[in-house]
């Protein structure tokens, strides 16, 4: 056998690798930074406004839930006081009732009626901030909570998108929907002026609580009775609201702890 006929081998016995296998390079998969997760509503490294925008998303669920022991509270203890406190359009049409039986002043019931106004809409620029920074994005993570949670979502997209502009005031509809949320964002999305939101939020929330003022002065004094049957019993319901509350924490927070492990 001739010498050309050998191949020539390692001298240390090692296998010679091809071109391509020693040009190979094995990509490791990049590492997600802590903002990059579907669970948040941005798309890009969150700056401050992003930030201080989540907090105060944060800062209006915690208030909201803060809330409901006082609201069970002073419906049964003052409907005028609630109704400047709470902005509660159940409180506007006690209040209406009250003024038609002569238990309130005819004249001064617009105090607390615009008052509600002011404290219902205390926190709708924060939606609306939340549409101008992240367009949908607040939306698909509340849609992303459920099954459910995505077709009520989907439905209350359809119908603010339908309604343009006038949805700001078909959000007050009390229907099984998140359409007031829903709206607020896409308002802030479509790029409409914080000035212009806030004047139609509260033209709209103005018209429909002076509806159900108009349906408590309707009522009368079957309504006044059953805020005085209410009142009775309203310093048991602000207790159960309480466990209410103290419960959906703790098992918010068993949750958060299950899912962690």
């Amino acid at each position: 056998m001739s010498e050309s006929a050998v191949e020539p081998t390692p001298q240390d016995g090692s296998l010679q690798e091809s071109p391509q296998e020693s040009e190979a390079v094995v990509a490791e998969p990049a590492e997600k930074e802590w903002w990059d997760d579907p669970a948040m509503p941005w798309r890009h490294k969150p700056d401050k406004k992003d930030v201080a925008c989540m907090a105060w998303i944060g800062v209006v669920a915690v208030f909201g839930l803060a809330m409901l022991p006082l609201r069970g509270w002073l419906l049964g203890r003052s409907v005028p006081v609630m109704l400047a406190v709470m902005g509660s359009r159940t409180s506007a049409a006690g209040l209406g009732s009250l003024v038609r039986v002569g238990d309130f002043s005819p004249v001064l019931w617009v105090l607390p009626m615009l008052a509600g106004v002011i404290m219902a809409n205390k926190f709708d620029w924060v939606y609306w901030w939340a549409g101008k920074l992240w367009g949908r994005g607040m939306i698909e993570v509340w849609a992303g909570q459920s099954e459910r949670a995505a077709r009520n979502y989907a439905r209350a997209e359809r119908w603010a998108v339908k309604w343009g502009a006038v949805g700001i005031f078909i959000a007050y509809v009390p229907i099984p929907l998140p359409l007031m949320a829903v709206v607020f964002v896409l308002a802030g999305a479509s790029g409409m002026s914080v000035k212009r939101f806030l004047v139609l939020d509260c033209i709209s929330c103005l018209v429909w609580l002076l509806l159900h003022f108009g349906l408590g002065y309707l009522i009368g004094e079957p309504a006044v009775f059953v805020l005085q049957q209410y009142a009775k019993y309203a310093n048991y319901v602000a207790i159960a609201l309480v466990v209410f509350v103290i419960g959906t924490a703790v098992l918010n927070g068993v949750r958060k702890a299950r899912a962690v492990i």
